[in-house]
């Protein structure tokens, strides 16, 4: 049987008095790519903030490698192996490139990965080397993806979240992010992309699950929602 990098098990969250996700399980296997699509307010974003502890459940399981964290502290998640590539990049704009790099820095291996180090992250993206002393508010836009992704590295994780990687940006920058995260992927990293660009997803996903209005809708696997028009209608308004 799979190891199951993250789990999330008949996950309940909600922001105040709005019920915003209801029984919703989904599971990310070792070494995958599960792609999380679905419509604006699906909540995509809240199965993130739920897996990386920045949101409480208040019914249901999270597991790391088959550790239960749910209602750790982000930090503590963190220390099992989790990062997070928060959408909208949130990136210290007041520190240069490198002290955005080394703040996150964490030293450790699980093994089957090697270590990410600043030197090999700068490998992954030269032009954040050429930019290494340049204060992070002046970055591109595609440049401030680069260093979220980057940074999230340097906590060498075992599971990536990455939430909408490609707002935003040019097409040609969207191409060159995509092509990061195919080699990471290619790495062996446990990967959960959230994406509202379907297509983006169908190219590198294994897995696909579908949310709609807070509800697990559909699971299953790239070709099968690419070639499905009624589905991909019903749950995210494309054609």
């Amino acid at each position: 049987m799979a190891t199951s990098a993250l789990s999330l098990s008949h996950i309940d969250a909600y922001y105040g008095d709005s019920h915003v996700l209801q029984d919703v399980s989904l599971e990310l296997g070792e070494a995958r790519m599960l792609g999380l699509l679905g419509r604006n307010g699906a909540g995509k974003s809240t199965c993130m903030a739920v897996a990386m502890g920045l949101l409480a459940p208040r019914r249901g399981t999270v597991t790391v490698f088959g550790e239960q964290v749910a209602g750790r502290s982000p930090e503590t998640i963190a220390a099992c192996g989790v990062a997070l590539v928060p959408q909208g990049r949130r990136i210290f704009k007041s520190l240069t490139v490198r002290e955005n790099l080394v703040v996150a820095a964490r030293e450790r291996n699980y093994g089957k990965h090697a270590p990410w180090t600043l030197d090999t992250v700068f490998a992954m993206f030269p032009r954040l080397k050429e930019r290494t002393s340049q204060m992070a508010a002046h970055l591109s836009g595609g440049e401030q993806q680069m260093l979220a992704i980057g940074r999230a590295l340097m906590g060498n994780p075992r599971v990536l979240l990455m939430d909408e990687p490609s707002e935003g940006l040019a097409p040609q920058i969207v191409h060159e992010v995509m092509a990061t995260i195919r080699k990471l992927k290619e790495s062996g990293l446990s990967i959960v992309l959230v994406e509202q660009n379907p297509t983006l997803v169908f190219d590198v996903a294994d897995d696909i699950v579908l949310l709609n209005t807070g509800q697990v809708a559909v699971v299953s696997t790239p070709a099968a929602v690419r070639q499905d028009a009624a589905m991909l209608r019903q749950h995210l308004g494309v054609f």
